[in-house]
């Protein structure tokens, strides 16, 4: 069932993506090689802890930690561990907290020390196929016009998306309906209404779509080893555009 949120909802989702976005500048702030992906898991849950949430992720499903942190190969859902960041990596860092019962949730991908130009190119181009979605996030577009402009922007460069993984609904549920593909058609799918939350999140590969599950049940790979990045944010429809939960800035956009 989708649902359009209440004022007081929207109030404590806006905190929640307030306290995800404080974890991402503290992330963007230290991230560096020679740390490791726990050093990063335990910055993010504290800075959650102190600023009055719980982490989302964290035991959802069995999942055992407040972060998916996913190096170079990996698309989604790593788990931390004690690998040392080196130069040249590229590391997606997926947040998610939970304030007084509702959820903000959002990736970023970050380059440690330099990288290649390839994984350079990578970053850019999944980073804007967000955005590009988010033209289309507006009351009375449907939800086919976010998903076909980022499959659009990402196929239209040469790059690829996950068929398994898509964005989600999003509220008192870390994933509610509707489920937010990256690829689609316009004018298909749910008509978008103000007060709908959305968790739009494309994951780009450099390679081919396909993916494979490690023995873990939950780290993705691409399955031809390619790089790949994951870009999202937590939005609510408005009238006139969206506003991004998941920012320190407040952003609304018609």
């Amino acid at each position: 069932m989708i649902t359009c949120k209440s004022k007081r909802e929207l109030d404590c989702m806006r905190e929640a993506g307030r306290i995800v976005a404080l974890c991402h500048k503290e992330i963007a702030k230290i991230i560096r090689p020679g740390l490791t992906t726990n050093e990063l898991n335990k910055i993010v849950e504290n800075v959650i802890i102190n600023n009055g949430a719980i982490p989302s992720f964290k035991g959802y499903g069995g999942f055992p930690a407040a972060t998916c942190i996913s190096v170079n190969d990996v698309v989604v859902h790593g788990f931390p561990s004690e690998y040392v960041l080196k130069s040249g990596d590229i590391v997606s860092v997926d947040i998610g907290a939970c304030y007084k019962g509702y959820h903000g949730d959002s990736a970023w991908t970050y380059a440690v020390g330099e990288v290649s130009e390839e994984a350079k190119k990578l970053l850019a181009i999944a980073e804007q196929s967000l955005y590009e979605g988010l033209k289309y996030a507006k009351a009375g577009n449907r939800l086919g016009d976010i998903s076909s402009a980022i499959g659009n922007y990402i196929y239209q460069h040469g790059y690829s998306t996950p068929l398994d993984f898509s964005g989600h609904g999003i509220g008192s549920e870390l994933h509610e309906d509707p489920s937010v593909p990256n690829f689609g058609k316009p004018g298909t799918g749910v008509v978008l209404k103000e007060g709908m939350t959305l968790a739009v999140e494309p994951m780009v590969h450099i390679g081919t779509p396909k993916i494979k599950i490690m023995s873990d049940g939950w780290t993705a790979k691409t399955k031809d080893g390619s790089l790949a990045a994951h870009f999202e944010h937590t939005i609510v429809i408005t009238k006139e555009g969206y506003e991004i939960f998941t920012t320190i800035e407040e952003e609304t956009h018609s």
